[in-house]
């Protein structure tokens, strides 16, 4: 039988759909980074810089004006406080004719003012401002908001998970796998608590990072703002402004604030990527030898031909995302630390990405938090993976040998040399390590610690360590 195929145009089409699957396949997941990294999130901070910048010049009673009272203010703050669909399509309808997302919402506020009767005020918005002066400020807003609200929380949340399985299993032993190779017992507990520490100690980097604006004019030198008002302290103003917002004043700058706190933080964020990436590849591998069983979601399909499969898939979700984020992050990095002279637009494209980079980073968060609630350690595996391992234990006789022949009680020469002949490519049982040690020149005291070794109980303080997070 022959099949033939007749090549032609698709004669459908669809609605229009996201390309990113951010903003599709996983849109739930990642959806509260959208209230601050989306462009609605932006354009929203933008207005409130506006507004709050033309409350500041009131409060300073700038060019004869007066300080607007308690009740003019909060109407004024509800132009971003009730930022919604209305504005939305209002700036998009602007900004197609402007062709500058600033100036759309600089007339926004303009427009917003004649309605509320304040037309008096319309010259101080975006008064002696640059579009960087605006930019800086949203986005240091709105990236401070998410890290803070909704990005950590979910890092924390991990640590969180990470940190109980760890205290849940600090006396679980297993065998320790260095190269690949057995090697000297740990638990699991401690094992977890690893990236614990390491986990904990990035977020406090990331909890402690700077969000820093400029508010300094067309090339950082206020020289608009002291040829209107030259007897201002102009420096001053905006750093109480800028601060007033719960960000840092960046005085010095080209047109643009330098964005070197942005690659600071990024690099930190894919740090805390690059550590939760080495935890999903290694729970990934404990799952792949047993240790972790994966609970079974009722009604999920592991395989689409292989019944009896539960899949991996979040950790195996989790690394992936956090490689995408990573390589956004990154690029972010390269390119924001750099502007040609007193300015250039690349920045311009490449920071509406950063939305982007931490949806997937939080994708990966999302996926390792649920995946470490659908594993539970096997210590019977862990048990017989020891049990099967007795050549661990050579470490620890030549060491006491080492030790024996130091204090004087015992004459052999090389312990290393003496364990590696009996052990190394070979199997060796509780038996055989038994009989070796009995014939050991050295002390009986010593022997006695030896014979009651197993590579069960030869984990050290590896679960007190686990008090240390």
């Amino acid at each position: 039988m022959t099949f033939s195929r007749q090549e032609s145009s698709v004669s459908s089409s669809f609605p229009v759909q996201p390309l990113s699957p951010l903003d599709g396949r996983y849109r739930a997941a990642v959806a509260e980074l959208g209230e601050y990294l989306s462009e609605a999130g932006l354009n929203r901070a933008r207005v409130e810089v506006e507004v709050e910048w033309l409350i500041a010049l009131t409060n300073e009673s700038a060019f004869g004006t007066s300080p607007l009272d308690e009740v003019a203010q909060d109407r004024l703050r509800l132009l971003y406080l009730d930022y919604g669909q209305a504005e939305i399509d209002w700036l998009a309808e602007r900004e197609a004719v402007t062709r500058h997302d600033v100036k759309a919402v600089e007339y926004l506020v303009r427009d917003r003012l004649a309605q509320l009767g304040l037309d008096r005020l319309a010259e101080l918005t975006h008064f002696a401002c640059t579009s960087e002066d605006i930019n800086s400020t949203a986005y240091a807003l709105t990236v401070k908001r998410a890290v803070h609200d909704v990005w950590l929380p979910k890092l924390r949340a991990v640590i969180a998970a990470l940190s109980a399985l760890a205290e849940k299993h600090r006396d679980a032993a297993m065998l320790a796998r260095t190269h690949g190779q057995p090697a000297t017992p740990t638990t699991m507990g401690k094992e977890l608590a690893v990236f614990v520490w390491r986990l904990q100690r990035v977020e406090r980097q990331i909890a402690a990072s700077e969000f820093l604006a400029k508010f300094s004019g067309a090339t950082g030198t206020w020289s608009a703002h002291l040829a209107a008002a030259p007897d201002v302290n102009w420096r001053l103003v905006a750093s109480r402004f800028i601060e007033h917002l719960g960000l840092g004043f960046n005085p010095l700058t080209t047109q643009i604030e330098s964005h070197d706190w942005q690659v600071e933080l990024y690099d930190r964020v894919r740090h805390a990527g690059g550590i939760l990436h080495n935890l999903a590849t290694d729970i990934w591998t404990y799952i792949s030898l047993g240790y972790f069983a994966q609970i079974p979601v009722a009604g999920a399909t592991g395989s689409s031909t292989m019944p009896h499969k539960i899949n991996p898939i979040r950790f195996e979700n989790a690394e992936a995302n956090l490689e995408i984020s990573a390589g956004i992050l990154q690029t972010l990095g390269q390119t924001l630390v750099t502007s040609r002279l007193q300015r250039d637009l690349t920045d311009s494209t490449t920071q509406r990405n950063i939305g982007v980079a931490f949806g997937h980073s939080l994708l990966a968060l999302d996926n390792l938090l649920r995946g470490l609630g659908e594993i539970s350690l096997r210590d019977d595996v862990l048990l017989a993976d020891l049990d099967g391992n007795w050549e661990v234990l050579a470490e620890a006789i030549q060491t006491v040998v080492r030790a024996e022949v130091t204090a004087g009680n015992s004459t052999i020469t090389d312990p290393y040399a003496l364990l590696k002949d009996l052990t190394r490519g070979r199997r060796v049982g509780a038996s055989d390590l038994a009989d070796f040690v009995s014939q050991l020149d050295i002390s009986d005291a010593a022997k006695q610690r030896l014979l009651t070794l197993t590579p069960a109980t030869y984990t050290g303080i590896a679960s007190e360590l686990v008090e240390l997070i």
